[in-house]
Order: structure tokens, then sequence, then C-alpha cells
């Protein structure tokens, strides 16, 4: 497929799922607002309608809770074949949301649109937006960073954004499932149920889930008792590089004293972020909070830290050598597992896929870092898988089939956003510039 019929099928997938102000990631698996995908989406829409990318990010943020809190799920329309639906959350909010969040790409996101869009016309649109964007990176700071490092704790693997990551399989072994009951998935009723986490994980999931609606959603709460508390590489290389973001707009809008604070943000992260590191593994792992345990793993995210613009030249070193060794045993770059593990499996969700947005914050911060080979390596891998697969949910690295659900938002808006090769991220330097 040319280079333009594949702009048009991204441009179709696009409209196509948006639903009045929101985008769901697919129409027939995920038929919500969900947080990062929307972030990913407001720049595929950017590259051709600047005014709709700004709109997704708007509406998002329509859901935060007056605490600060940006959730994973905002439930504009309720949908009975969903499962867990606003009814099981039960959260109390309005419009009803899930009651956990995910990865903070927004802030990245808005800094896209606003580097690469007329900034006199979207001005008013970063002024309302920079305060919510602030508010949920200071509800990060205070209630999910208990060792005051700027590292930020996730207390249910669906708020990674990789949900059955091998990372989780030791501290999910604390979850109580005796509770959890009858449910029908939505999921393995669209897709194959080899592609998907297993009973066992949503069984996991769903208790989750009911732990925190029996705690009433106190965040607080949750973040000392929960059984499940790691410490998540990926979120938190995603929230230092969106802090120094959100610094560079807070610059912008001349807000000097949120811009100290952001400073100081960033400046906990950098000297923290060692706790992170692996020494044996030779990459930065996710940590169980509860046990101190490292996940001893090397996973797609272990790589974020270029993105993050942490900078150590033997950790860069090694990093490059897994990337290197990783290179030789797929035919397409990144995989969410190192192939080596035993655990690793080529079409399961995170146990082994290619995903389209995980290679581009990868590849743009490889770029970004000075590693201009690798960054279009992965780039010039994830046009390839989006050419020969269509925009599906994630892909085989062995093979590059396309898995999980197609004419997926996040992939078409990856491919407008930077896969096609025109917009290209070594111009930016990760200390303070966009993504």
């Amino acid at each position: 497929m040319t280079q333009d019929k594949l702009d048009r099928r991204a441009r179709e997938i696009l409209i196509a799922n948006d639903r009045g102000g929101y985008t769901v990631p697919n129409g027939r698996v995920y038929p919500f607002q969900w947080n990062w995908d929307s972030a990913f989406v407001s720049m595929g829409f950017a590259a051709f309608d600047a005014a709709r990318g700004w709109r997704e990010i708007e509406t998002l943020f329509a859901g935060q809770w007056e605490d600060g809190f940006l959730p994973h799920i905002v439930f504009w329309k309720d949908d009975a074949g969903y499962f867990p639906g606003p009814a099981v959350w039960a959260t109390g909010h309005t419009p009803p949301t899930s009651g956990i969040t995910q990865p903070p790409v927004a802030a990245s996101a808005v800094r896209a649109l606003w580097e690469r869009g007329d900034q006199a016309r979207f001005r008013p649109h970063l002024e309302r937006l920079f305060p919510k964007l602030l508010a949920w990176h200071r509800w990060i700071a205070r209630v999910r960073d208990p060792l005051g490092q700027g590292l930020a704790v996730i207390v249910h693997p669906w708020e990674s954004g990789r949900d059955n990551s091998p990372e989780w399989d030791g501290p999910s072994e604390l979850i109580d499932t005796s509770r959890v009951g009858s449910y029908e998935r939505r999921d393995t009723s669209h897709l194959d149920q080899s592609m998907r986490p297993t009973k066992l994980d949503y069984d996991r999931y769903v208790a989750l889930v009911q732990f925190g609606r029996a705690l009433g959603w106190n965040h607080e709460r949750i973040g000392q008792e929960s059984p499940f508390r790691v410490v998540d590489v990926g979120t938190t290389m995603i929230l230092l590089r969106a802090n120094r973001d959100l610094l560079a707009l807070a610059e912008v809008l001349q807000c000097r004293a949120e811009a100290e604070e952001l400073r100081r943000s960033v400046a906990r992260a950098e000297n923290g972020i060692s706790w992170l590191w692996n020494e044996r593994v030779g990459a930065y792992c996710s940590r169980d909070l509860i046990t101190g345990e490292s996940a001893d793993v090397v996973t797609s995210a272990s790589f974020l830290s270029f993105y993050a613009g942490v900078r150590n030249e033997d950790r860069d070193r090694r990093l490059l050598e897994h990337l290197e060794r990783i290179g030789r045993r797929v035919k397409y770059l990144v995989p969410s597992l190192d192939p080596v593990s035993t655990r690793f499996d080529s079409i399961r969700y995170w146990r082994g896929p290619v995903w389209a947005v995980i290679n581009y914050l990868i590849g743009s911060g490889l770029t970004a870092a000075g590693h201009a080979q690798w960054g279009e390596r992965i780039r010039a891998d994830t046009g390839k898988l989006l050419e020969q697969a269509g925009m599906y949910e994630y892909f085989c690295p062995l093979t590059g089939r396309g898995i999980g659900g197609d004419d997926f938002s996040w992939t078409a808006a990856v491919w407008l956003h930077w896969a096609r090769g025109v917009e290209r991220d070594s111009a930016h330097a990760v200390s303070g510039a966009g993504p």
C-alpha cells in the first residue's frame, strides 16, 4: 500500500472511531474514551485537523476529578456489552469514570499540538489545559510517589497500560480472587483468547476493581493498602518526560512558580530513577513496592529511559546491547518482552507483541538521545508493520502478523504523526523539546 493510501486509511480510521469529541480505540472491543489512547489520538488528528486534536484532550479532561485525578476510562455512553462497565466501577463521578489512571502521556501530547500548530489560534486552549495537566501531575506526586523520588506507583496492572506484562506476575500473586464471582469478558468474545490476558489475569484485575470500590475509591488508602503496589518503570519514564514537557509549557505561559515546581519534580526523578536499575539484568525494571523485588526482565518499557531523557553512558550502552541482541532474534522491533524469556509469547498481548505507540516513544527517544540509527530502525520497522498488516492493535515481532483489534485508533495516529516518516524528532532535545 502506498503512503498516500495509508494516510487516507489512517484518517478514515480516526474519523470512523470519532464519537463526537472523543475517539474510541476500536468500535467493537473498546467503546469508551481511554486516557492514554486519547493522548496519542490527538497527535494523529493534528496531522490533518488541529482543532480536533485539541478537542480530544479537552474532552478527556472533562472527566477529571476535582482533586486532579484523571481516570483511565470516561464512560460518555453506557454499553451493556462491556465489562467492567460504569456500574461495576461505581465511582460516583459525573460523568461516570473508572477509578484508576493510566500513563500520563497527555502533557507531552499537548506540547506536540502546541509546537506544531497555530500558536496564536490555540493559545487559549493551552491556557485552559495547563492547570488541569498540572493538577493531574500534582495528584500523581501526592498519591502515587510514596518514596518521594519521582517514581510512579501503580495499584492495578491496567494503570501501566501493559496489562499482562510478566512484570506483574510476581506482585499479582498476593491478590485474593476468591470472591470475584462470575463475569463475561467482551474482549474474548471478539478476539482469539490466545491473544489476550488469561482468565487468572482477568480474575486479578476484577478483584482489584472490587478492592478499590470497597474503599470508596479513596486513592490515598488504595495507595497504602492495595495488595498490588508496583513502581512501574514505564509510567515513571513517561511521567518524567511529561514533567519536562509540562515545564516547557509553563515557560511558554510564563508561569514561573509552576515552572520551578516542575523543575524540582524533574530533579527528584533524575535522582531517584537509579532505584529501578537492575545491575544484574542490565536494564531499568519495575519493582514491587511491597517486597522491594525487581521484575528481573527486559521489556519494551526498559528502553523508555531514552524517551524520558535519562542519561548514563554505561547504562545506555548496556540497553543498546540488549536492543541489538533482541534485534537479531526478531524480524520487527521492539517486542514487549525479551524473546529469550521463558514467558515470551509472540502473540499474547504484552508478553511479546510489538505495539506501535511504544515504538514511537522508544524510537523518538533514541533519536533525540543521539542514537538516530536505532531510532530510524524502529520507525522503519513500525512503518513496515502498518504497511503490510494494517492498523492493528499490536503485531507479532516474528512474522509481522497484525493481532488484536483492527482499525485501531492509536496505531493510525502513530502512522500519521511519526511512522510515515515525514515528522522527525531528531531536532528536539529531550531536556526541553516536545515529542
